[in-house]
């Protein structure tokens, strides 16, 4: 059943890459365009996912441990996470699924990540991580818990306002003017799998779908979870520099799996290609990757074990994780992208003006002349 992990996972990495499932990006949209079409995708994930693991738990399937929120680690490594998926040009998955289409960013910022995520959990700065989880612990677990509900009815909750979200963005969708699609060169399954755009909704679904198989296929492999970027990373680094077989397990294979998938529909869509970034775009990924490593192992889990799982089980680690995800991506955005959009604007708006005044200029003299 072990293997199963390298089937989950490179049927992930294909739908990752196909449907450019950017969790970085879902955010960042957030804050530089307002944009809600993304982020309405990826919670449409988390509810896809709540519904199957509800219904999983009920039939005695699986039983997922939930843990307790430790307010300090899940909310400071959760913005270090958000600041570093920024600076590294994709989140977990992203960095995954980017490698394997041939970033050379990706591949630095994936091998920080593995790296300080090991050295945080498992290595060199394990009391680190020990000391910032114990600062401010609770028994809290679940949200519905807390108020004394069942999970069920937070789950129909979550699917209610998911529903609306989506229905907003259907809406929205039908407004926008249509675009121009260029005539397809492949046919029937080849032009639907690798060639024509996926909807952002759709691809929501199916990763939803695919995090719903991933708990009755991890579980079968002695692995009592589901889909999870950060240990399975640590556990990689720590079989490959120690050779230690006990490491290599449901969720290693996993990651292998999203990288092969995704590489492999990268081949098959034609958009493989190795691409060498500048110098500062490689420090950046470098930098950024680092802040994921150990943001992700004070956190408990990142963008995938924390804002797409544990969301999906109603944690209040993983929503609070997921919020403070968001709100590290803001100031990282800002430093990166808005900033610099706003300042050339404004350097095109004042010689725009320049160049008026200097028409003006031109017209006065010509008409003195005369």
């Amino acid at each position: 059943m072990i293997f199963t992990g390298l089937l989950v996972g490179g049927v992930l990495g294909l739908v990752l890459q196909r449907g450019r499932f950017c969790i970085t990006g879902a955010f960042r949209d957030l804050w530089v365009s307002g944009s809600w079409r993304w982020m309405t995708a990826f919670l449409l994930a988390i509810a896809v996912q709540a519904v199957g693991v509800t219904l999983l738990t009920a039939t005695g399937a699986i039983t997922p441990e939930v843990p307790t929120l430790s307010v300090v680690a899940t909310a400071v490594g959760s913005l270090l996470f958000g600041v570093g998926i920024v600076l590294a040009g994709g989140c977990a998955t992203g960095t995954y699924y980017r490698a394997g289409e041939g970033l050379v960013g990706s591949w630095f910022a994936l091998i920080a990540y593995a790296g300080t995520a090991a050295a945080s959990k498992t290595g060199v700065l394990a009391p680190v991580t020990t000391w910032v989880k114990g600062l401010w612990t609770t028994q809290l677990t679940t949200i519905p818990a807390t108020f004394g509900l069942p999970d069920w009815v937070g789950v129909l909750a979550l699917a209610a306002a998911v529903a609306l979200l989506v229905r907003w963005q259907l809406r929205l969708a039908a407004d926008r003017p249509a675009v121009l699609q260029l005539a397809p060169q492949r046919t029937g399954l080849n032009h639907l799998l690798f060639e024509r755009a996926w909807n952002p909704l759709v691809t929501g679904v199916l990763v939803g779908l695919v995090a719903i198989i991933a708990w009755p296929t991890s579980w079968a492999s002695g692995r009592h979870d589901g889909l999870g970027i950060t240990t399975p990373s640590s556990n990689l680094v720590g079989w490959l520099v120690t050779g230690d077989g006990s490491r290599l397990d449901w969720g290693v294979l996993l990651v292998l799996g999203i990288l092969i998938g995704s590489h492999l529909s990268a081949r098959a869509s034609g958009e493989f290609r190795v691409r060498v970034p500048s110098a500062t775009v490689i420090r950046r990924s470098i930098g950024g990757g680092l802040l994921m490593g150990v943001g992700a192992a004070w956190a408990g889990g990142c963008s995938i074990g924390n804002a797409l799982v544990q969301t999906s089980l109603l944690s209040w680690q993983g929503w609070t994780a997921l919020v403070f995800q968001v709100l590290g991506v803001g100031p990282a955005a800002y430093v990166t992208l808005i900033r610099p959009r706003n300042q050339r604007r404004a350097a095109r708006a004042a010689a725009s003006a320049a160049s008026e005044r200097l028409g003006e200029s031109e017209a006065t003299g010509a008409l003195v002349s005369r």
